[in-house]
């Protein structure tokens, strides 16, 4: 059984063009062709499909979608890894929406609320498990401590904070500008403050391998939808990753 490419189109809520240049870039080539050059889809491409926008909704761009799915050849093993995440961000936001909907109650006068039940599902505990992993368990308590510590304003001033550097980042990979850019440089320098000031990190610690700390984290953007979602989406990551390495070069 197979589906001509407006029935795939319609189906996946995309277009025929959009399907048309996923063949283009290798990520979908048609299971068959008609005599009448009409592209045709079996089932294992309707799986292909579901990886690709997976992963688009994940912050990827095409080209590294298509080294995902060259390096990743069992497909319900690769599902498998992208339904744990979906899983992951199902919960948070059902939490986020339960907080939200326990406060909107309390503001109408149905039930009151406690403070601590406001911020259920955006606790950044949620990485606790890759922050050991990567830096270690007193990084996480350092920086635990630290953002418990904070009050209400200065949690919500470091959030923008990290929201705007993300935003300029974005902004100037959508520009083009050039990573040794007097422009992303600046960013670069913004973005190295931002992270020595979160206690717990090799960037905040006296004598701490910052270069080699700041260099990694650009790889890592680059390397995790999650983290280049931040700066735009892949090209923006790459800018992140090849500024800082100029900057730590030049500068650490």
């Amino acid at each position: 059984m197979d589906w001509s490419i407006q029935e795939v189109a319609r189906l996946a809520g995309t277009t025929s063009r959009t399907l048309r240049h996923y063949d283009d870039l290798g990520l979908l080539p048609p299971s068959r062709v008609g005599a009448n050059g009409y592209r045709y889809y079996d089932r294992p491409s309707l799986v292909r499909l579901q990886r690709i926008l997976l992963l688009r909704e994940l912050g990827l761009g095409l080209p590294a979608i298509g080294d995902v799915l060259a390096g990743q050849a069992d497909e319900a093993h690769a599902l498998a890894g992208h339904l744990g995440w979906l899983r992951q961000e199902q919960d948070r936001l059902a939490r986020q929406i339960a907080s939200v909907e326990r406060t909107i109650d309390s503001l109408e006068g149905k039930e009151p609320i406690m403070a601590k039940d406001m911020f259920d599902g955006f606790d950044h505990a949620q990485y606790r498990d890759e922050v050991e992993q990567r830096w270690g368990a007193e990084a996480y308590r350092e920086g635990d401590r630290w953002w418990r510590g904070m009050g209400a304003d200065d949690r919500a001033a470091w959030q923008e904070r990290t929201a705007e550097l993300g935003r300029d980042w974005a902004a100037a990979a959508e520009s083009g500008i050039a990573p040794d850019s007097t422009e992303a440089q600046a960013l670069a320098k913004r973005h190295v403050e931002w992270l020595t000031g979160i206690p717990g990190t090799p960037a905040a610690e006296p004598g701490g391998d910052v270069a080699g700390y700041v260099t990694g984290l650009g790889e890592m953007y680059v390397a995790d939808p999650r983290f280049a979602a931040n700066y735009g989406g892949e090209s923006g990551a790459e800018l992140v990753r090849d500024a800082l390495r100029v900057y730590a070069e030049q500068n650490l």
